[in-house]
Order: structure tokens, then C-alpha cells, then sequence
């Protein structure tokens, strides 16, 4: 009979085969174990019926907040790493959890940090750090997507002390409950993309739930439409002007999407390898069977090139030498890894795989959803080989 040990008594039950969270300092290890204990007792638990119901958890917000884990680098002075660290540890919970904490403190509040005045910023982040309003992020279009930086149809006009937006968006995530929400829009006079941020209750100014998701189900994106919805001029971000302005923020954002790329792969190695030494087949666990530790092991090797990838990135962002053709590889290429890892976490568990009840379902549905936004695994190729060749093949 194969022996086999306890996840207690092995030192990669967790994936961090490499030990990268040993390259943290102690006290942001300790609050990095801090938060994963918090995801399993609060977000693990009811994450599966959330996404089966495709309801957000609104009694969660204020648990959030008391967690105290908004901008961990530009307002708590933390590393790169262990922001990076943490927000594969969301993923790992509920990717629809770490998806609205992307759009509301990465989205959102990073357009503030990054694109409004010191006046702006002191006046609007207090309510963002502390989710007493909830932000959103509109950039996408019912037919921009990819082309979005040089074909934004919604449009801006300055009308005295104001501007008047018009157009649609799309795919906008916690747009149905939001407070807020950052829009971007061609201004008609310059042709240039500039900022907005809109209060959810102004005339004109309507969002729409889209259903029949097959990921990340309990996010509520939304349909967007603006007609003729006045914006106090006040309220036009001082330093977005155009689409180069609003790539600042997409460049630590896509960074984010490549950590939920690591976070999802551990989901998928956690629920694998755990089915595999609990799973009984001809008398023994599937685990002991050389095909199955193959398949593990794959897994494993994809979460460890991922995180060595993404390690040695956040050291550059906090070194200031990052660059953008860098975020573009990693989220391709972990994103990559990621769709591998969890199809065959997903074969691994046969026909239990499709039940969400079994929990690799929802790994594998919403790995989906995070292989696809923040650029395309397509664009953002295409972004690292305009790096590498000088020549660019996007029209």
C-alpha cells in the first residue's frame, strides 16, 4: 500500500514550493498570514454560493473594511511583493472577491492616486480607503474593447462650469451598487481621452446588470449608458488628459491580473491535490496513481514559474524600473499558465469537475474571465513583440 502523510506534515501542501514569501519582510509576512487566515473564515466559505446564486455579498463590505487592506503600497508604505502576494491570496478565496477589490481599489482608486489633484485626492480617497463609497471603472466599450485608446466613442463636451458626458460602457464591474465611478471619455474639442468621476445618482447616468455570466458570476458587471449626464467641472480629473494618462493606471492594474493569475492556479492546486489524497479508486487515493502526481506536479510547476516571474517584477516596480512591455509578458504568460493549470485541475477531478459544489468548477469557469481582461492574451503578446522587434502588429 503507498504511504502517504497529512497536509500538516508536508511542506508544499500550500504550492509556494520555492518559498518566495520567505523573501518578505517579517512583519509583512505576518500580514500576509493574517489576511489568508481572514479569507478562509470569512470568503472561502460562502464563495461557491455566492457564484452559484450570482449575488454579491454586501454584508462583507464592512468586514473589508475593517481588514484595512486598501492601497497597501502608496498609502500603507508596503512592498510591491507582498501587495502582489496578497492579491493572489484573494483570488485564491474567490476570484470575484479579489475582482472587486481590483476594480474598487486597483481601478478605482488607483485612478485617484494617480490622476487626481492633491485638492481631489484629499477630498474623495478618505471615503475610498475605508469602502464608505464604493468606486467603479469605465473604460470599456459596447463595441471598444481592445481598440479602446484610439477609438473611445463616448464623448465629453464643456458646457460652461460643467461637461456633459454621452455614450455607453460595458463590462463594468460593481457598476450596479457603486457610489462612484471613474469614466473615461473623448473630449470633442482636443479628440484627447480624459477622466471623470461620477456620482451614480446623477440624471442621465444609468447601469444595467449583465446576466448569464459563466465567471466570475457574483462580480455584477454592468451595461453603462450616459445621456446627457452633467459632470461639475470640478470633477474632471486634473492630471487624465489623455489615453497615456489613463495607461498609468492600466500598467499597475494588469500587474494585479498576473498576481490573480498566480492566485487562481493556487486554487486550482489546492482543490486538486486535496481531492487527490481524499479521492478512493481501486482501493487507494488517485493520488498514488503516477498519472495523477504528473498532473500535480504540472500544476506546481506553472504556479512556480508564474510566482518567480511575478517576484521578480514586483522587485523591479519597487526599484521604479518596471516597464510596461514587462506587465504585457506577465500577464500573458500567466495568464497562460493559468487556463493549463486549471484544465487539468479540472480533468483531474473527472466528472466531479463540473459540479461547482466540488470547488474546481468555479476555478475553471472564472479563470475565463481573468485570462481576458486587463488586455487580451492576444494584445498584450503583441505588446511584448513590439518590444522585442521595434516593429509593431496592431493596426
Amino acid at each position: 500500500m503507498p504511504q502517504h502523510r497529512s497536509a500538516a506534515d508536508l511542506p508544499y501542501a500550500d504550492g509556494d514550493f520555492y518559498s518566495f514569501e520567505a523573501l518578505l519582510a517579517d512583519k509583512e509576512r505576518d500580514r500576509l498570514h493574517e489576511v489568508r487566515e481572514w479569507l478562509g473564515r470569512e470568503v472561502a466559505p460562502i464563495a461557491v454560493d455566492c457564484w452559484n446564486r450570482a449575488e454579491f455579498p454586501h454584508e462583507l463590505v464592512p468586514r473589508l473594511a475593517e481588514l484595512d487592506v486598501m492601497s497597501p503600497i502608496r498609502r500603507q508604505g508596503h512592498s510591491s511583493l507582498l501587495a502582489g502576494l496578497l492579491h493572489a491570496e484573494f483570488t485564491r478565496a474567490d476570484a470575484s472577491i479579489a475582482t472587486f477589490m481590483g476594480v474598487h481599489d486597483g481601478l478605482f482608486t488607483g485612478s485617484l492616486e494617480l490622476l487626481a489633484s492633491e485638492e481631489q485626492k484629499a477630498k474623495w480617497l478618505p471615503e475610498a480607503y475605508t469602502l464608505e463609497k464604493i468606486g467603479a471603472f469605465a473604460l470599456t466599450e459596447p463595441l471598444g474593447g481592445s481598440d479602446v485608446a484610439g477609438g473611445t466613442r463616448t464623448t465629453a463636451r464643456r458646457e460652461g462650469d460643467a461637461w456633459v458626458l454621452n455614450g455607453a460602457k460595458r463590462w463594468i464591474g460593481n457598476a450596479t451598487f457603486s457610489d462612484w465611478v471613474v469614466v473615461f471619455a473623448r473630449d470633442i474639442a482636443d479628440d484627447q481621452v480624459k477622466g471623470f468621476l461620477v456620482d451614480t445618482t446623477l440624471p442621465g447616468y444609468r447601469a444595467t446588470k449583465i446576466e448569464n455570466k459563466i465567471a466570475l458570476r457574483t462580480v455584477q458587471n454592468a451595461d453603462i449608458t450616459l445621456e446627457d449626464v452633467r459632470v461639475p467641472s470640478e470633477f474632471k480629473l486634473a492630471h487624465a488628459n489623455s489615453f497615456r494618462d489613463t495607461n498609468k493606471v492600466l500598467k499597475v492594474t494588469r500587474l494585479a491580473v498576473a498576481w490573480q493569475a498566480v492566485g487562481q492556479q493556487l486554487a486550482a492546486f489546492d482543490v486538486a491535490r486535496r481531492y487527490a489524497v481524499e479521492r478512493e479508486q481501486f482501493g487507494r487515493p488517485i493520488a498514488s496513481f503516477q498519472l495523477v502526481q504528473d498532473q500535480l506536479v504540472t500544476i506546481l510547476g506553472n504556479v512556480v514559474s508564474s510566482l518567480g516571474m511575478m517576484v521578480r517584477l514586483a522587485q523591479l516596480e519597487d526599484a521604479g524600473q518596471a516597464r510596461d512591455e514587462q506587465s504585457a509578458l506577465a500577464k500573458a504568460f500567466t495568464t497562460a499558465r493559468m487556463r493549463e493549470s486549471v484544465a487539468i485541475g479540472r480533468s483531474l477531478l473527472g466528472g466531479n469537475g463540473i459540479v461547482s459544489d466540488f470547488g474546481m468548477a468555479k476555478v475553471f469557469a472564472d479563470a475565463e474571465a481573468i485570462y481576458s481582461y486587463e488586455g487580451t492574451h492576444e494584445i498584450n503578446t503583441l505588446v511584448t513583440g513590439r518590444a522585442i522587434t521595434g516593429i509593431s502588429a496592431i493596426v
